[in-house]
């Protein structure tokens, strides 16, 4: 039997018999087909359609934000190690130091009928508490930034896994075929100490390239080369792509190589963007008290609250997940100066974003996730109390809001010691905020894999179980 031969016989029929080999193969059923791949049935009732993931890249102060500890007042200056057992990872700047505790420079109050406890520093989601959920246990692994961003977004701390975006887009397909399944917001501007932000946080990884997060750029043209070339009508557009899909469906049943099925993807996409992107960055229709809720920034394309409002606008859209990342957060050093800007940045358009999609029906079936990689410490970065101090990185317990999506509203959940240090009650890890937030997608955690090399795997790796007190 001549092998290239026999691939030059593929046909559909005959690929769906090789794919009933095993789950490595699944991928072939789709690969001749127009549609999106079909959603997996997992037996889980979804109470989610699509996520919002407030990505604040950096690792926002848990201590000057959500958690109110009278006891870093009480003992400010003073050698944290003599209340807490140094647990986890030590930094460089943290080994063989002294480490004095900071209080936080802001007031705190209890809000809503939940009673939660935010800072001056975000007043308006002080307002929503009673429609966030607040897990105050979150840990990690992870104490510097890109493998600590790059485990938060694909559950391995190493690069070349997929994003979570990715899986969902593998595992439950499109909702709207005139617009990506997985897009990325980056904001711009000058948002003080930025940590690169590496396209792996957004790649599909060892998925298929059609499974991989678009990034939508700020200004006129949010995807580059969308624009008909001069003097070209659009039926004649029309007409040359359907000669290029024609040769690569060709080269797809000749080669079996998922690659070139997603260059069909991005060919056909990239036109029907052509008439959906236009629509979608088109503010005009939108009424004043849009501008009022999210602020005037929500004019300016590139920042948080434009990127806040356009989130809004793709939800309405039915895409699948939609990721922002807000930079600026790593505050090592003159915390007091730059934590209130990046505060002012986001309060306002996160909250109008939850209330938006509350007042619009959306929340019940968006998932709204929003903090960083990892926390920060309670003690100062260079082992001195002084007014330009900063806080070092704290993988072992930090705080996460998530709003919608069957989660319960108004819940705190979990608790740090009394020093902001260590998880005292109900830590949440990492691959558990995964597997919860793909249960409410009505995934099951353990069952969505993809065989790679031998091994089947998973946005959870060997780890993870639903935290069922987390929903509603």
């Amino acid at each position: 039997m001549n092998f290239n031969e026999e691939l030059q016989k593929m046909n559909r029929r005959r690929a769906l018999k090789l794919s009933a080999g095993g789950l490595g193969y699944m991928a072939l059923g789709n690969l001749f087909a127009n549609d999106r791949q079909l959603p997996i049935d997992h037996g889980i009732r979804p109470k989610a359609k699509r996520v919002i993931y407030l990505f604040q890249s950096g690792g926002p102060s848990q201590m000057d934000l959500f958690e109110h500890k009278p006891m870093l007042n009480k003992f400010h200056g003073q050698d944290i190690f003599k209340f807490v057992k140094k647990e986890g990872k030590l930094t460089g700047f943290q080994k063989g130091k002294i480490q004095p505790i900071i209080k936080s420079q802001y007031s705190f109050k209890q809000h809503g009928e939940c009673g939660s406890w935010v800072s001056e520093l975000l007043p308006h989601m002080a307002k929503i508490s009673d429609d966030v959920c607040t897990i105050r246990s979150v840990s990690t692994k992870p104490v510097n930034h890109d493998p600590a961003m790059t485990f938060m977004q694909t559950g391995h701390n190493l690069p070349g896994r997929p994003s979570m975006g990715s899986w969902l887009s593998y595992g439950l397909g499109s909702m709207n075929k005139n617009l990506p399944d997985f897009v990325v917001l980056v904001s711009k501007g000058d948002l003080g100490n930025m940590q690169p932000l590496n396209s792996r946080l957004w790649g599909n990884g060892f998925l298929p390239g059609k499974y991989q997060g678009v990034r939508m750029r700020s200004g006129k043209n949010p995807v580059l080369y969308l624009n008909d070339p001069s003097g070209k009508s659009l039926k004649d557009e029309r007409a040359h792509l359907d000669l290029i899909k024609e040769l690569n469906q060709e080269e797809l049943k000749r080669s079996r190589n998922p690659e070139v099925d997603t260059r069909i993807a991005q060919y056909e996409m990239a036109f029907r963007l052509q008439s959906s992107i236009p629509d979608l960055s088109d503010l005009s229709n939108e009424p004043e008290s849009t501008f009022k809720l999210y602020g005037e920034d929500a004019r300016k394309p590139g920042t948080y609250a434009f990127n806040c409002l356009m989130a809004r606008r793709l939800a309405e859209r039915d895409v699948r997940y939609v990721q922002l990342y807000h930079s600026g957060w790593d505050h090592h050093f003159h915390l007091p100066k730059h934590l209130p800007k990046r505060c002012k940045e986001v309060d306002q358009a996160s909250a109008a974003l939850i209330t938006d999609l509350k007042q619009r029906g959306l929340l019940d079936d968006t998932i709204v996730v929003w903090g960083g990689e990892f926390g920060r410490t309670a003690f100062s970065q260079d082992g001195k109390v002084k007014k330009s101090y900063g806080r070092d990185h704290h993988a072992m317990s930090f705080t996460k809001l998530v709003a919608g999506g069957g989660f319960k509203a108004g819940l705190n959940y979990g608790q740090t010691d009394e020093f902001c240090y260590s998880v005292a009650e109900n830590e949440v890890t990492v691959h558990d905020l995964h597997a919860t937030i793909l249960n409410q997608l009505g995934i099951d955690h353990e069952q969505l894999t993809y065989l790679f090399q031998g091994r089947r795997f998973r946005l959870t790796d060997v780890h993870g179980h639903v935290v069922h007190d987390l929903l509603s």
